[in-house]
């Protein structure tokens, strides 16, 4: 990850910003998060606001710009942070949205009182986002890096006595169970989950697509077992979002094997200073693959 500081940005930049949302008198660089650029807290003489901002030439800028146009059509019942503001700057994408007063990421461990908000707010963006908004992108463009990348593993032999596993998962996903017109977040985690005194909020809509409802909750799963949770306590979790109560199993197994490949991959060959989180995501999908093939 290239985390920038607010100082990083060229003048030019700077002083558009500051036309918008007034002088900042301190910024604050994010600590979570895996995506490059400036992320931060702009406390201005007007107030706060959050600052989200990479050059255009940045092969994640895409992922920038798609999180614009998401912010921009979801629905005012969502609850997310609204986007203020967006302009293009001297080469600069640059995002001011709603800051989240005291909030904290969502703690998804065993216990939690944030469990039962966290899977109500999924549920909640199932029914909100059914029908998707017009324009949005489909799930298979998501997909397709993690069978790119998943691919590359299975041709190299490189999972070892796991390979068996996958491809028995891989051969029963059939992508048209995955299209459908849900506009979905795809993305999860507790970074994204923010608990403030309002209740959930949901951020990073970068990922965003229009897909099956049932992806919602399968990606997020994985985060539970990551958090501590079986992979049977997990599905018992997950009974709570209606659109998981429908879902394909085979197309659910299939899905999690891309899923834990792409982390996989990502273990392997990513950027360093990644790879343990990656790990840990890996593992936590491993395991529950295993548990829906009936591996001990």
């Amino acid at each position: 990850m290239t985390r920038l500081d607010w100082e990083d940005l060229p003048d030019p930049v700077r002083a558009a910003v500051q036309d918008r949302c007034g002088a900042v008198v301190k910024a604050e660089t994010a600590t979570s998060g895996i995506m490059p650029g400036v992320a931060a807290r702009l406390h201005t003489e007007h107030g706060s606001v959050f600052l989200k901002a990479i050059n255009a030439d940045n092969t994640a800028a895409f992922l920038h710009i798609r999180e614009q146009w998401a912010s921009r059509a979801l629905p005012a019942a969502v609850a997310a942070p609204r986007l203020l503001w967006s302009d293009l700057v001297d080469g600069w994408h640059v995002m001011g949205f709603e800051y989240l007063e005291h909030a904290r990421e969502a703690d998804l461990s065993p216990g939690s009182p944030d469990l039962r908000p966290v899977l109500a707010t999924v549920a909640d963006l199932g029914r909100t986002l059914t029908p998707a908004t017009a324009g949005a992108r489909s799930v298979t463009e998501n997909i397709a890096p993690l069978q790119a990348k998943g691919k590359h593993l299975m041709n190299k032999n490189a999972l070892g006595d796991d390979h068996g596993l996958h491809e028995a998962a891989l051969n029963g996903l059939d992508l048209a169970a995955v299209e459908g017109n849900t506009f979905l977040h795809y993305d999860l985690s507790p970074s994204n989950l923010l608990i403030t005194p309002s209740g959930v909020r949901v951020i990073d809509w970068s990922f965003a697509v229009r897909g099956a409802a049932w992806v919602e909750p399968v990606m997020l799963a994985p985060r539970l077992i990551e958090a501590g949770h079986t992979p049977a306590q997990t599905e018992d979790l997950l009974e709570a979002v209606p659109a998981w109560r429908t879902a394909p199993p085979a197309a659910v197994t299939g899905l999690i094997a891309l899923w834990t490949l792409f982390r996989l991959y990502k273990t392997q060959y990513g950027p360093e200073d990644g790879r343990a989180f990656r790990a840990r995501a890996a593992e936590a999908g491993r395991a529950w693959l295993r548990f829906r093939l009936g591996v001990v």
